[in-house]
C-alpha cells in the first residue's frame, strides 16, 4: 500500500474472555496483511463488563493500538487506578468536565496522525451531556494536526448515529462506527466521499450466545423479570466483528470499508 494511504481496522466490542481470544487468534492470522493501525472497543472485555487493568495490558499485547469503550467502562473499581496514565485508552466525551480519563486521543503512526473520539449517544442511554458541541470543538482542534479522525458513537438509536455520521461527514471526519448493540448491520458506506460508515459494527465473543452472553441467564431475565447475574457465554465457537477502511493520509478521506465477520466453530479447530 502506498504511504499516502493509510489501513485502520475498527473492532466492535470485546465481550469477556472469549472475545479477547477470538481477536488474539485473528490477529494472528493476519500475519503480512495485518493493518497499519487497530482500535477496539474494549468497554465489555473484562467479564462482560468493564475493562480491567490486566486486561487493557493484555489487549496491548496482541498489537491493538488503541481502545474505545462506553457506558460499561466504569464497571470494574480498578479503572481509577489506572485510566489517567492509559495511554491508548479513551472513554466517553461528552462525560462532565473533570471525569476520569480523556474522551479524545491522537495517536502517531509511520504513515500519518489519527484522531480517535468516542462519544455517547443520548437516546435510550443514561443521563449524560450533549455530544454535538463538544464533537464539533473537538474536530476542529484534532484537524490542526491531522485530517484523520475516527469517531466511535457508543449509542442505542441507529437513527441518531446515522445523523451524526452525516452532520460530521460534512465537517471531514474520516469515519463513523457504531457500537453497543452487538449486532452488525450490513449497511457500510461512505458519506459525503471522505466519512465511513457503519451503523454498529458489531462484537467479538461467544458465536452462540446473546449478543455474547449465557443464554440461560439471558432468557430468565425475560422470561421473570427478575434481576440476574449475566455471565459470558463460553460455547467453543466465537465471532469477530469490525471493519477495514482505507484513509489517504493527506485528505483524511476514506476510500474503501469492507466488513469483518469471522467466525470460528469448536469443531473445526
Amino acid at each position: 500500500m502506498s504511504d499516502s494511504k493509510i489501513k485502520i481496522m475498527f473492532l466492535g466490542d470485546i465481550v469477556g474472555k472469549t472475545g479477547r481470544l477470538a481477536v488474539k487468534r485473528y490477529i494472528e492470522n493476519l500475519k503480512e496483511d495485518k493493518p497499519d493501525f487497530i482500535i477496539a472497543n474494549a468497554e465489555n472485555a473484562s467479564h462482560g463488563f468493564g475493562l480491567t487493568q490486566k486486561n487493557y495490558n493484555e489487549l496491548i499485547s496482541y498489537g491493538i493500538n488503541a481502545f474505545t469503550s462506553g457506558n460499561h467502562i466504569w464497571d470494574k473499581r480498578d479503572i481509577f487506578q489506572y485510566i489517567n496514565e492509559a495511554d491508548k485508552l479513551i472513554r466517553p466525551i461528552n462525560y462532565p468536565k473533570g471525569t476520569h480519563g480523556e474522551g479524545y486521543r491522537i495517536f502517531e503512526t509511520s504513515k500519518c496522525k489519527i484522531g480517535v473520539i468516542n462519544v455517547l449517544g443520548r437516546t435510550f442511554m443514561g443521563l449524560i451531556d450533549s455530544p454535538w458541541e463538544i464533537l464539533t470543538k473537538t474536530i476542529e482542534e484534532i484537524k490542526k494536526e491531522t485530517p484523520v479522525i475516527i469517531i466511535d458513537i457508543h449509542a442505542e438509536a441507529t437513527a441518531e448515529k446515522i445523523c451524526m455520521a452525516k452532520y460530521y461527514a460534512k465537517l471531514g471526519v474520516s469515519g463513523v462506527f457504531g457500537t453497543h448493540t452487538h449486532v452488525q448491520t450490513a449497511d457500510e458506506r461512505i458519506y459525503e466521499g471522505c466519512c465511513a460508515y457503519i451503523t454498529d459494527a458489531g462484537f467479538c465473543g461467544d458465536l452462540n450466545g446473546v449478543i455474547g452472553m449465557d443464554y440461560e441467564s439471558s432468557v430468565n431475565r425475560l422470561l421473570t423479570s427478575i434481576p440476574e447475574r449475566l455471565d459470558v457465554a463460553a460455547s467453543g465457537d466465537s465471532q469477530v466483528n469490525g471493519v477495514i477502511v482505507t484513509v489517504d493520509c493527506y485528505s483524511g478521506k476514506s476510500e474503501v470499508i469492507e466488513r469483518i465477520n469471522e467466525k470460528y466453530i469448536s469443531e473445526e479447530i
